[in-house]
């Protein structure tokens, strides 16, 4: 028999009375009510109830555990109830990695409204370039972007990572504006990333059916975008970046996009989580917001 079971039945059969009144409430026989008793008796070596022909009364022990019971069965309630409310309401520390540019301009942003939204719960956020194993570092979610190799994840699509290119108005002014890709040959490109002579860059847009690539060249580049992005701002050159970062640019008057007509690189996204993962509360709202927020 279970010992909370019987300190139930206990309870029970002191609050109601008799072992009669508390057999009907409970749905179970006298006998299984006085085996639950006897149980306690035995395991405590005491009488807990005085029981006559008559009457039945509890023992001056029977009422100290009486009260003892009556608080350990309504914390184990209450842990219940947290148990219960756990699996609704996301709750406990969530561990995220995504790209860096991604995640300090768009997924941070997002990442605090999602606190808001969900008091209950925190975010360890890592933002890394490298390809993270997420059951060797112990992530739950992971953003990434570009094409996926790894068939031990379940990944969820999100809308593809879209790059234009932008330049301010003061080097527009002074440089031209460019009309086709090819005339970026001309300009001082802001280069992402540090490629080799054997892997160099590539800048690839499309327009009507047709690519057109291109291997830019400027006077700076960097593995931080952000970098980049702030030499744009101060006019040194055109920046290919993400079109959700850059539009709050092109809003405020600090840059321009050029090649508008042009469809520039798009990459595949998606939030991901490890198969063998249990899917908790937390890690299914998180996706779900991701993909309302970047679906």
């Amino acid at each position: 028999m279970d010992r909370l079971t019987s300190m139930n039945v206990f309870v029970r059969t002191a609050d109601l009375g008799s072992f009669a009144a508390a057999a009907e409430a409970l749905r179970i026989s006298p006998q299984m009510v006085a085996k639950h008793i006897a149980r306690l008796e035995s395991r405590l070596g005491t009488l807990l109830i005085n029981r006559t022909t008559r009457r039945q009364h509890l023992t001056d022990i029977g009422r100290s555990y009486y009260e003892r019971c009556k608080i350990v069965l309504s914390e184990a309630e209450a842990a219940d109830a947290i148990a219960l409310e756990m699996k609704v309401t996301p709750s406990g520390t969530l561990r995220v990695n995504a790209p860096v540019t991604f995640g300090t301009s768009s997924l941070a942003p997002f990442i605090t409204h999602y606190l808001a939204l969900f008091p209950e719960t925190q975010v360890e956020l890592t933002l890394s370039d490298r390809m993270v194993d997420p059951v060797e570092e112990g992530y739950e979610v992971i953003l990434r972007i570009g094409e996926l190799s790894d068939s031990q994840m379940i990944a969820y699509p999100l809308r593809p990572y879209q790059l234009i290119a932008c330049a301010s108005p003061g080097y527009l002014a002074q440089n031209g504006v460019p009309e086709t890709p090819a005339e970026l040959a001309t300009h001082s490109c802001l280069v992402y990333g540090i490629w080799s002579p054997q892997a160099p860059c590539r800048w690839q847009f499309h327009k009507d059916g047709k690519m057109h690539e291109i291997q830019p060249e400027g006077r700076l580049r960097s593995n931080d975008w952000r970098a980049l992005l702030h030499a744009a701002v101060r006019g040194y050159g055109v920046t290919l970046g993400p079109a959700e970062v850059l539009r709050e640019e092109i809003d405020a008057g600090r840059l321009v996009q050029v090649l508008p007509d042009y469809e520039g690189p798009s990459r595949p996204m998606h939030v991901l989580t490890p198969a063998g993962l249990r899917q908790t509360v937390k890690i299914r709202s998180f996706i779900k917001a991701v993909q309302k927020a970047f679906g």
